[in-house]
């Protein structure tokens, strides 16, 4: 299975008198995620599944995401709120063995837990507001065992 780890894109700032879970994407967070996610389209990035956290800046990160690979299956877990276990989501990611190719889009640190997770490695990792990394699970029983393949930032994209 193929991996795509989504950080959502840059979002409003926060707010005393505005809930964190409400704060949406800006118009340049969005272009972003967009430009990111094409230059992955491109290199035979295809979801068949995409799963989202309930929180409107990675549900409407998920959404720029469907609509540029053309999935209707979008998915909200729990598993991609801030301080769910990388473990919870991994069960769900294991239940879709049919699926060769799957997008989680969420939020950090709970991203970087789970790329340590499905590495098994203690890495550090400086997951960027729009990157998208690549990590391929071979076997879909036990740990993830999983292969770190690329990482793509809006900047990088961008060629800044």
């Amino acid at each position: 299975m193929q991996i795509f780890i989504l950080r959502h894109g840059e979002a409003e700032p926060r707010e005393a008198r505005k809930q964190d879970s409400t704060r949406a994407l800006t118009s340049e967070g969005k272009s972003d995620v967009r430009r990111v996610l094409r230059l992955a389209r491109g290199s035979s990035v295809a979801p068949g599944c995409i799963f989202s956290s309930s929180l409107l800046r990675a549900r409407q990160t998920a959404a720029v995401a469907a609509k540029v690979f053309n999935v209707k299956n979008v998915v909200e877990t729990k598993s991609l709120l801030p301080g769910a276990s990388p473990q919870a989501m991994w069960k769900e990611l294991i239940a879709l063995r049919h699926v060769e190719q799957v997008l989680v889009a969420g939020h950090e640190p709970h991203l970087s837990h789970l790329i340590r997770y499905l590495l098994e490695a203690p890495v550090a990792v400086d997951l960027k507001k729009g990157a998208l990394v690549r990590i391929d699970c071979a076997g879909l029983h036990g740990p993830p065992r999983g292969v770190l393949k690329w990482m793509l930032t809006p900047r990088v994209v961008r060629g800044r």
